[in-house]
């Protein structure tokens, strides 16, 4: 038996292997965050310009920046990738990023120009399109956590211990303590930084079952987190198909929380520029942004014409939440201070 399910396997690989060698069409290589681009999406893509598209996908900018050096060299790397506003500048600093043609991308006409002021590392789009403005929040399960505060303080709760979870994510966590303790998610003030450092190891980090971006959607919908730090598609996407649960479930984003802009880039050394060009021109059809955002209980953040046909009645949060957040800017030189704090202190020993 064991030697016909050997052989059977053999087979299998044999014959998807010769499947995958035959398929003649374009390719084209995406590199984004999990849980941020539909399926469908991404097979309309595929159908209408007869290109197979490749998807990997990253759990924080850290890691997908540290791949992107590692295979910067000549090309084989990846066409799209999404970064997000404060990794923009470093990698059109580092030379990393091709310039945006935009005479391919006639959609640009349907971003909110509101959106571009606020795009104070490439106003113009030559580097980068945005894709979608957002914050990270709370997700609470009310059926198991029936009273709470909607602010940062649910993650000093004792009797919450081990139910809750924090994103893996340094601006993130050290976002939510500054605003906590007033101050800007994007100083540069050593004191500050120590401080909000002592708060997280002091009133939160005892009471994580841990610091956590992959496996957030599903530990929530499955019982195990309670309340988590998350974005909010992250949990959407695991828990459209339990009514009970998603009737239970509240997202808010805390005031002075921290925001991002998360944009569409083409690297210098993409294999299929053309082709790349055409992908961020699609995703900026009103139809197919408005089925990006529905897919995951999203507001029709970035594209204006897709908030007229958008079907999600409730989404996760409302886009005005937003106007309570702070933008996260690039560090700079100072980055070395939250990521000292973050590895030798708050994640030591893990």
């Amino acid at each position: 038996m064991k030697k016909v399910c050997v052989i059977f396997f053999a087979a299998m690989t044999t014959f998807i292997f010769v499947l995958t060698s035959c398929d003649s069409r374009e390719k084209l290589y995406i590199y984004n965050w999990t849980y941020y681009t539909p399926n469908s999406v991404i097979e309309k893509f595929e159908n209408e310009f007869n290109v197979r598209v490749i998807y990997d996908e990253f759990a924080s900018n850290e890691e997908m920046f540290a791949k992107l050096t590692a295979v910067r060299k000549g090309k084989g790397g990846y066409d799209v990738v999404f970064p997000s506003k404060d990794y923009v500048p470093i990698m059109i600093q580092e030379g990393m990023l091709e310039r945006i043609d935009k005479t391919k991308i006639k959609n640009l006409e349907n971003i909110d120009p509101a959106l571009l002021l606020r795009m104070t590392y490439d106003q113009n789009m030559d580097y980068s399109v945005p894709y979608f403005y957002g914050a990270a929040g709370i997700a609470v399960n009310t059926g198991k956590v029936t009273r709470f505060e909607r602010d940062w303080s649910i993650f000093s709760r004792e009797d919450l211990a081990q139910r809750m979870t924090m994103l893996d994510d340094f601006r993130e966590v050290f976002g939510a303590a500054f605003s906590c303790l007033g101050y800007s998610v994007n100083t540069t003030n050593g004191r500050e930084i120590a401080q909000a450092r002592d708060y997280i190891i002091l009133n939160w980090k005892p009471n994580l079952l841990r610091f956590d971006s992959e496996t957030i959607g599903k530990g929530y919908a499955n019982g195990d987190f309670w309340v988590v730090h998350t974005f909010p598609e992250m949990v959407y996407e695991e828990i459209t198909d339990n009514p009970q649960l998603l009737a239970d479930t509240v997202f808010f984003i805390p005031a002075g929380s921290p925001s991002y802009i998360d944009n569409m880039v083409i690297l210098k050394n993409a294999r299929n520029v053309e082709r790349a060009h055409d992908f961020i021109n699609f995703i900026h059809r009103p139809a197919i942004y408005a089925e990006f955002v529905d897919s995951f209980g999203l507001p029709a953040t970035v594209n204006v014409p897709a908030r007229r046909i958008s079907r999600t009645s409730v989404p996760m949060y409302l886009e005005e939440e937003l106007d309570r957040t702070e933008l996260v800017d690039y560090l700079g030189e100072y980055r070395e201070l939250y990521t000292d704090a973050w590895f030798n202190s708050i994640r030591a020993g893990e």
